[in-house]
């Protein structure tokens, strides 16, 4: 069963594959491009700054943990330089349903 891609994007929970990751960092960098040009047009600093960024960081780091959800190690891995987001896009995620789910292709060892 393949699974739709940002079915729950702020969720910890489950395994993406590598072409939703990388769409999620482009939505995050591309957020963060328009809040820095908003921000800057409307003086907008300090607190009000921050609370548009808590979400975009929340969508990235909940789909980095995801994405490590692919190869079967904690999200937390993801703080780990090896981890990086160039590792998570290019190498391949396991095949078959591990601890943290099915496989978002829906391949199999059969």
């Amino acid at each position: 069963e393949v699974k739709r891609m940002f079915s729950a994007p702020f969720s910890f929970k489950g395994r993406i594959r590598r072409l939703e990751y990388f769409l999620s960092l482009l939505i995050f960098w591309f957020s963060l491009y328009l809040l820095f040009l908003i921000s800057d047009e409307l003086r907008l600093y300090d607190d009000w700054y921050s609370l548009f960024l808590i979400p975009s960081f929340w969508f990235i780091a909940s789909q980095g943990a995801r994405r490590c959800h692919d190869y079967t190690v904690s999200g937390w891995m993801q703080l780990i330089i090896f981890y990086n987001p160039f590792a998570l896009i290019f190498a391949r995620g396991n095949i078959g349903d591990n601890e943290y789910g099915s496989n978002p292709k829906g391949l199999n060892y059969n």
